[in-house]
């Protein structure tokens, strides 16, 4: 079984109202769970988080990653070589750790649990 339940796609948008309709469509969910994180306010609209606000120090991150638990993560990024620059750290979706991989990529990581889900 894959530590990795899920994998969320990060859209930057200036207008969060704005953009939610076409989301919404996208994904045919009615469903959507607003929070804020810092001085960003998102909404996560079933695979998509939409970010907006001051979003700059976010930019960087190529996905969001859902999984099962954290140690997993660092003991692999680590022993690839990568590097841990943030966390893990409570927040609002479940403990959450930023990686910066061997190959410079950076991914945000959500422990769900187990439990498949979008922040």
């Amino acid at each position: 079984m894959s530590n990795i339940t899920g994998v969320v796609a990060r859209v930057f948008v200036a207008d969060l109202e704005a953009a939610i309709p076409l989301y919404r469509q996208l994904a045919q969910t009615t469903a959507v769970n607003r929070f804020a994180f810092h001085n960003v306010q998102l909404a996560q609209v079933g695979p998509f988080l939409l970010l907006s606000g001051d979003t700059a120090a976010y930019r960087d991150r190529v996905a969001t990653l859902l999984v099962r638990e954290i140690p997993p993560v660092i003991a692999a990024v680590e022993r690839a070589g990568g590097q841990i620059l943030e966390g893990p750290s409570p927040a609002p979706n479940g403990d959450r750790l930023i990686a910066r991989h061997p190959d410079g990529s950076i991914f945000e990581y959500i422990e769900t649990g187990g439990i498949e889900r979008s922040p």
